[in-house]
């Protein structure tokens, strides 16, 4: 989804984690490509009169905004009209739309590239995104496989390396179009190291088709190519002849919106037709909610989660040893997450059942009953488990504590606790390895210190550093520090903030703040490459720890979802209040940044308090939560928000909040960018078209609109394009925010 999902922390492993995240990228890893521009739309009163006149130039030419015609639509929802202005800008298709988002993005380039940092930062971009860097290995028998960046290339090339060390490219995503507008997603190798179940995706959106690629000679299957593969994540057989997956029908007849509950588990025999696969679950029928699969090592237990949102799994298990065995429900509680990892003869449940900071189970799989459980770890009242694995024979917890990384592991009774040292306090991004192998690798990272990559000997707890990225930075001048606060009802919050060790504070320093909040997800001390061409500009960085994530266990999740989420927001603007009381800065120098449910984050932010800010980036955001989960991926994170469709209490508290549908005029409202992505099929691009568009016609000075061609959700996967979309918003922020 973005250069560091892994950093997002999500709560639980491959297995039990819900595919199709909702995840708002970091700065880093944004990236927009060039879209062809029209006549600037820029007028602006001469300079020389100005400077005669002693006057200060303004930041911003006078716009002359594309026209967006208010329209008569509405909703009614419990006896209310829910006006909807543009609802005519949902139909991209229309030539009217097509032409309005054409004169939008020129209008948005012919601001942008003129701005006097944009060629600098470009320039300082390229230095820092162009690096060699190498993923974490996964062994698959006497081969490792793992991804590389290249400081000369565009896009991550896929490698493998033999038993006796040589290296050689398996798959080179640079290749794959001119235009580079097909990108990899899932890269999946056999057990046996033999073949790689693999998905490429068009113009970099969700949507994929899976291939199989032998090992040997890197030749493709033409047999085995599987449409609909949105969704799958292959699962190999322990005979390395099949794969269990996810699949999604490609009828384009079924609604778009109800399309996830039309999700099959799948049994894909290699050289077989892929028509002919079996299903192995029927679908759901609910669209809310969604399926995946996980198999045993040993290949007997076969795992169906059906999840629904980021607080709730039910697990199904079928023994395929027993060729008469149905699936089984595992016992579990409603709204409550699960993840079992089988090993030998026994199933570890790993939960935040009774602990909202997780714990173990050790469970009999031929007696699944609740009295048989063990718990073989318990809930850490300073810890939350982020990820449970099992490796070289021994429990391996990911943890998290006050927001920084750890790594604990333990014996398979919960007992010979041991900590392992790791090179700092920071993130914990990956952790690999299988339970038969007596090293296993992990991915660290801080601030200021790019990303590395140890192996960790599980007999020893010795580490040794594999792998690092070399990024031209001098980190010396600055400081990474974590600040708390009290939110708007007492609540305690955390955010990370990194600055110059000789920052002044007068109130005039730039500052960005960012934010996310929703999902479970939390937000690490990671290193975030583009984030030195702001600090070295003059900067201060700053990610508040809002509630609606994971940072300190279920709770905190579900203090900011559905009829709570005003607490998420609150928490921002608590943020935002707290730096300027502290005098690190102050409105007219505070810029914020959100992408996806951040994207809905500042734009809740920027409408109800719209003097605390003086800039705001809002990336593929979800804006009109009203109608949000008609489009796209939507359905699927009503047990998040809630849909004003469930309740009229739920409609009042998500009706109250909806960005798009408090903007007013007269308001003040800082220069706005938006973030849009012409393939983005997981948060629908209407939201931000509708949302420029209201505060454009509210009479909004200076609100822009570019949109990145061939990209999804996460943006595109070419370093270029990273370089000039982060260029492109750096210059916009610090043209609104530097003194």
């Amino acid at each position: 989804m973005n250069e560091k999902e892994s950093a997002l922390g999500t709560r639980l492993g491959a297995a039990a984690r819900p595919p199709w995240l909702l995840c708002g990228a970091a700065l880093a890893s944004l990236c927009l490509g060039w879209a062809c521009a029209a006549a600037p739309q820029v007028t602006q009163e001469s300079a020389p009169m100005a400077q005669q006149q002693g006057e200060e130039m303004p930041r911003w030419p006078q716009l002359n905004y594309p026209a967006s015609p208010r329209g008569e639509a509405f909703d009614l929802l419990w006896g209310q009209e829910v006006p909807d202005p543009f609802r005519w800008l949902e139909e991209v298709d229309q030539p009217a739309t097509q032409a309005w988002m054409t004169a939008q993005d020129a209008l948005a380039v012919s601001v942008l590239h003129p701005l006097p940092l944009r060629e600098s930062l470009a320039q300082r971009l390229t230095e820092l995104f162009y690096v060699d860097a190498i993923s974490p290995p996964r062994q698959r028998g006497e081969r490792l496989f793992y991804s590389r960046r290249h400081a000369d290339r565009e896009k991550t090339i896929y490698y493998v390396r033999e038993a006796d060390g040589r290296e050689r490219v398996l798959l080179d995503p640079n290749t794959l179009s001119e235009d580079g507008s097909v990108a990899v997603g899932v890269f999946v190798p056999s057990w046996d190291g033999q073949r790689v179940a693999y998905a490429l995706r068009a113009n970099n959106a969700d949507e994929a088709t899976l291939y199989v690629m032998r090992v040997d000679d890197g030749s493709t299957s033409e047999l085995d190519v599987i449409e609909g593969a949105k969704y799958a994540r292959p699962v190999w057989t322990p005979e390395n002849d099949a794969f269990y997956y996810t699949w999604l029908p490609v009828d384009p007849t079924i609604p778009v919106d109800e399309r996830p509950g039309w999700a099959e588990i799948r049994r894909h025999t290699i050289g077989s037709d892929p028509a002919t696969d079996a299903i192995v679950r029927e679908r759901l029928g609910d669209p809310r909610k969604f399926s995946s699969v996980a198999l045993s090592r040993n290949g007997r237990w076969l795992l169906h989660y059906v999840h629904f949102g980021w607080n709730e799994t039910e697990v199904f298990v079928r023994d395929l040893h027993d060729p008469g065995a149905d699936f089984v429900a595992l016992p579990v509680q409603a709204q409550r997450l699960y993840e079992v990892l089988p090993h030998e003869d026994a199933f570890y449940v790993f939960t935040n059942e009774g602990a909202p900071r997780y714990r173990l189970f050790k469970v009999d799989p031929s007696d699944l009953a609740r009295e048989g459980w063990v718990e073989v770890v318990a809930e850490d009242p300073e810890a939350v488990i982020e990820e449970a694995a099992i490796l070289g024979g021994r429990l391996v917890l990911r943890t998290l504590v006050d927001t920084f990384g750890h790594i604990v592991t333990l014996d398979l009774e919960g007992g010979d606790r041991r900590e392992v040292a790791l090179p700092g306090m920071g993130a914990v991004t990956a952790l690999v390895g299988r339970a038969e192998d007596s090293v296993a690798y992990f991915a660290f990272e801080s601030p200021t210190l790019p990303p590395q990559v140890h192996t960790l000997d599980l007999r020893t707890h010795a580490t040794a550093l594999w792998s690092a990225v070399t990024v031209p930075i001098d980190p010396s001048p600055y400081v990474v520090e974590q600040h708390w606060f009290t939110s708007k009802d007492g609540t305690r919050v955390p955010l990370q903030m990194i600055r110059r060790r000789d920052l002044e504070r007068h109130g005039q320093n730039p500052v960005l703040l960012y934010g996310y909040g929703g999902f479970n997800v939390s937000i690490v001390p990671a290193f975030r490459a583009s984030t030195y061409a702001w600090l070295e500009a003059g900067g201060t960085y700053v990610a508040v720890n809002l509630r609606g994530g994971g940072e300190f266990g279920e709770a905190w999740h579900q203090a900011g979802m559905r009829e709570k989420k005003q607490n998420v927001f609150d928490d921002f603007i608590a943020a935002a209040e707290y730096l300027i009381a502290e005098g690190y800065t102050s409105p007219a120098h505070l810029g914020i940044y959100g992408g996806s449910n951040g994207g809905l984050l500042v734009g809740a932010a920027v409408v109800q308090r719209p003097e605390l800010f003086g800039a705001v980036v809002c990336a593929v955001p979800l804006l009109d939560m009203v109608r949000y989960h008609r489009f796209g991926s939507g359905r699927t994170w009503i047990a998040e928000y809630g849909s004003v469709e469930e309740s009229e209490d739920l409609f009042a508290a998500i009706y109250a909040y909806s960005p798009y549908h408090h903007v007013a005029p007269g308001q003040g409202y800082p220069p706005t960018l938006f973030l849009s992505a012409d393939s983005d099929d997981r948060v629908d691009p209407m939201h931000a078209r509708k949302m420029a568009a209201a505060m454009q016609v509210a009479g909004a000075d200076t609100v822009l609109l570019r949109i990145e061609r061939n990209a999804g959700h996460g943006g595109t996967d070419l370093v270029k394009q990273a370089v000039a979309k982060n260029a492109e918003v750096f210059a916009f922020l610090w043209q609104a925010l530097a003194p």
